[in-house]
């Protein structure tokens, strides 16, 4: 209760883990949230958690951003790297093998209007199971004005 009380700028954010450290190709999660005030601007993040033998230095990630009616709003296939490609190390901090990283989606983004929102992910990496990815979320906060 603490925690959330001081993240004032957070309207949503969610995480799914996947148990047997696989992303299948066919696994889309779906992150529903709600909008209040479309005046506003907002940040979307994508949270990657992966462990150190991800055999990849990146992640090629789908996202669409649907209304609540199922109307495509917006979609965009984006390269994350995990991993310098140089020197192999992660490029976010972790704890012990595993590696979390938060990826801005949308930038200052404002909705075209308020209610429910929903966006999927997909792994788009070419391969039916995509090895040590171990949670895939999605983060939501106001922008900073």
């Amino acid at each position: 209760m603490l925690i959330s009380s001081c993240d004032q700028t957070r309207v949503y954010e969610k995480n799914l883990d996947f148990e047997t450290r696989h992303w299948h190709q066919d696994t889309i999660p779906a992150f529903s949230f709600h909008i209040e005030n479309p005046q506003e601007t907002y940040n979307i993040f994508a949270n990657v958690r992966n462990t150190l033998d991800y055999p990849f230095q990146n992640l090629y990630l789908n996202y669409q951003l649907s209304d609540s009616l199922g109307n495509e709003v917006l979609s965009e296939l984006q390269n994350i790297m995990l991993f310098d490609p140089k020197t192999g190390k992660p490029l976010n901090g972790g704890i012990g093998d595993i590696y979390d990283h938060q990826v801005t989606l949308l930038e200052d983004y404002s909705f075209p209007k308020n209610g429910g929102y929903i966006l999927e992910l997909q792994q788009y990496m070419r391969r039916d199971s995509l090895p040590e990815i171990v949670s895939i979320g999605v983060r939501v906060e106001k922008a900073e004005e």
